[in-house]
């Protein structure tokens, strides 16, 4: 009989479910990473909530251990590499706290309004203070929706019910999919002035870090309310109160922190009158905890006995982990999809993508990659091989897919082509020797460019002296270059060119405009990539 470990404080009917399959479940509290290795050392499964942190170190230690369920969306605490090295399946309940998420968002929007906290904890002090505490419509005013994803679409049809005007950035969301919603889609700093309540939806990444700070005080529409459910630290936790204080921000409303529980410092922080705070519960309903714990329940016990793998991260990794034919081709899909992400216009309609050579027996699989670096930094959630089609669907992403025996030049290619209108539209890339992934084609000018680290480029006319002013103005700047290469209309010589560096350290935005300053240089671009 199979034995699981159930974790967390998940609801009973996940115990209640496994017995029924057959399964012998074990319950726990939260337990020491010592003790993990005990308890799971005759598991084949253990179901979890975010308490219980799974790491490396414990995960090479578990050999029996098949399966690990999560009772919610977030792995953050889960090494979901570590447990694919080790041949564990990860598997997730995507959606069953979205509705919860969603509803709480919009209370918290609701209370930033009326002042609701306040005015109850000023009632059951024995004080009557209408005046003090009058609040403002919703109706009529607009809404900032920052992350288009399930939980952000489930704002905006809620929030349009109080007759709000919503306004959302989501740079990977199709203008269609914004017109099914009937949500208008901006860039950020132009949504950031214009809306009067603001709610993020989004991952924690270096670009959504501080979206609202004191830096960029003076781009927020004057006594905006902004709202977060999504990650702490999307907004600037220290500059809140003197955002407040000098008037850029009329209130505030979290539930989650950048460190929870918070620390005496950020306490503190909390009690500004106009900060409403409530600990993370964003997906703390009944009807949540028992939905995720009966979803995870039959999807651990259909793992287990081979019927299905819904809501796994990791099953498509942990088959072709063993695939060396495949694994450079997953790797050059992935890394070309995070370069892409960054240079691509927003709101893309269309991707089309062709290979040819070997890799184009495995073209469905690679467009996963593709697509998972292409969305990773956007997604409030896990984005992987099994996830990335379903998050590219649910965004209005059309992906076309074609693929060849034969190349030209190189024996394998992996091609992408944007919209038109896009400035760089047309990339190709093949994988070398040693794990090197190149870019050798952009725009039709031949290239050849590593896929890693900070890469900056530009198109530059085609003439003596362009690589001079330009490496010049870099070294003014005490920037170093990696590499370079040039690429070349080959019918057209002394027109157009193309121009990319590799830099050993990241760019500020007074580098960039140094290069964009240049006589015969315009549409400079830059790539980070991890």
């Amino acid at each position: 009989m199979s034995k699981v470990l159930v974790l967390d404080n998940v609801d009973d009917i996940c115990k209640q479910i496994l017995e029924e399959r057959g399964l012998e479940v074990a319950v726990d509290a939260k337990l020491s990473d010592e003790e993990l290795v005990e308890k799971l050392s005759d598991k084949e499964a253990v179901i979890i909530r975010s308490a219980t942190k799974l790491r490396a170190p414990v995960l090479e230690k578990v050999s029996n251990l098949k399966v690990i369920g999560r009772a919610g969306v977030g792995v953050d605490n889960i090494d979901v590499d570590a447990a694919t090295k080790n041949g564990i399946l990860v598997m997730n309940t995507p959606d069953g706290n979205t509705i919860s998420t969603a509803e709480h968002a919009c209370g918290l929007i609701l209370s930033a309004a009326r002042n609701i906290p306040n005015a109850v904890d000023s009632l059951k002090n024995d004080r009557w203070d209408r005046k003090k505490y009058q609040g403002s419509e919703l109706h009529g005013k607009k809404l900032g929706i920052v992350g288009l994803g399930k939980i952000g679409a489930e704002v905006a049809k809620r929030m349009q019910a109080f007759g709000m005007d919503v306004l959302a950035y989501d740079p990977f969301t199709t203008h269609e999919r914004a017109e099914e919603l009937g949500v208008e889609l901006r860039d950020v700093e132009e949504l950031l002035g214009e809306v009067d309540f603001l709610t993020v939806h989004t991952p924690l990444t270096e670009k959504t870090k501080g979206l609202v700070s004191l830096k960029n005080a003076e781009k927020l529409k004057k006594g905006i309310r902004i709202v977060n459910c999504a990650r702490g630290g999307i907004y600037e936790e220290e500059d809140l109160i003197p955002l407040i204080d000098k008037g850029y921000v009329g209130g505030v409303a979290l539930d989650v922190y950048s460190q929870e529980p918070p620390d005496e410092k950020l306490y503190e922080l909390l009690k500004h009158p106009q900060i409403i705070c409530t600990p993370h519960l964003g997906a703390s309903t009944e009807e949540a905890q028992e939905k995720v714990a009966e979803q995870i329940a039959r999807q651990v016990a259909d793992a287990i006995e081979g019927k299905g793998f819904k809501g796994s991260l990791n099953g498509k990794s942990i088959a072709l982990s063993t695939n060396k034919e495949v694994q450079p081709f997953l790797e050059l899909a992935q890394k070309l999809g995070e370069f892409v992400a960054q240079i691509a216009p927003k709101n893309q309609d269309t991707i089309d993508l062709s290979y040819t050579g070997t890799c184009s027996k495995h073209a469905e699989v690679l467009t996963d990659a593709f697509l998972t670096g292409f969305l990773d930094e956007s997604i409030d959630e896990m984005v992987n091989l099994i996830s990335a089609r379903f998050h590219a669907d649910e965004r209005g992403l059309k992906i076309r897919e074609s693929h060849s025996k034969e190349s030209e030049i190189y024996s394998d290619l992996i091609t992408v082509d944007l919209d038109k209108d896009a400035i760089f539209h047309h990339f190709s890339a093949t994988p070398f020797r040693d794990g090197d992934k190149r870019l050798v084609d952009i725009n039709g000018f031949g290239i050849e460019l590593s896929l890693e680290g900070h890469i900056v480029l530009w198109q530059n006319e085609d003439k003596p002296g362009m690589l001079a002013a330009a490496s010049g103005k870099l070294a003014e700047n005490n920037v170093n270059i990696a590499n370079l290469s040039l690429g070349r209309s080959k019918k057209e010589k002394g027109k157009d060119a193309i121009t990319a560096f590799t830099v050993d350290t990241p760019l500020k935005p007074e580098d960039i405009q140094a290069l964009e300053d240049i006589d015969g240089v315009h549409n400079v671009s830059y790539v980070s990539l991890k």
